[in-house]
């Protein structure tokens, strides 16, 4: 059974840095590539970042240069490393496996509970 685990959410001020984690099990982690997707209140999921299984790093353009994307295969996590956050970056976040590609056809079907983002003064 495939699990994800998401924590490292946060209430943080405009301009400040968060880092969140996400745990993985039921699966062959290294084999695969790991995404990262948002879900701001009504809207729909957005993809944020992907970390293929080669370690090649693509980023949406609203957040390239701020978040960064990593993976640790020997503990079967990824990490996103959000910088200079925007009130435009609260939201869910949520990790899944795969690619932008097969996420976005499949709807980012499997998925974690996700960890709540939000950007305030």
């Amino acid at each position: 059974e495939v699990q994800l685990v998401e924590s490292g959410g946060g209430l943080v001020q405009p301009g400040g840095s968060l880092r969140l984690s996400c745990a993985a099990s039921g699966f062959i982690f290294s084999n695969y590539d790991m995404s990262w997707v948002r879900q701001a209140p009504g809207k729909e999921l957005e993809w944020v970042s992907s970390s293929s299984s080669g370690l090649l790093t693509t980023y949406a353009d609203s957040v390239k240069g701020r978040f960064t994307i990593s993976r640790d295969n020997a503990r079967n996590t990824v990490y996103l490393q959000m910088n200079s956050l925007k009130p435009e970056d609260t939201a869910m976040y949520y990790c899944a496996p795969g690619s932008r590609y097969w996420g976005e056809r499949l709807g980012w079907s499997q998925r974690g509970q996700g960890t709540q983002v939000t950007v305030s003064s």
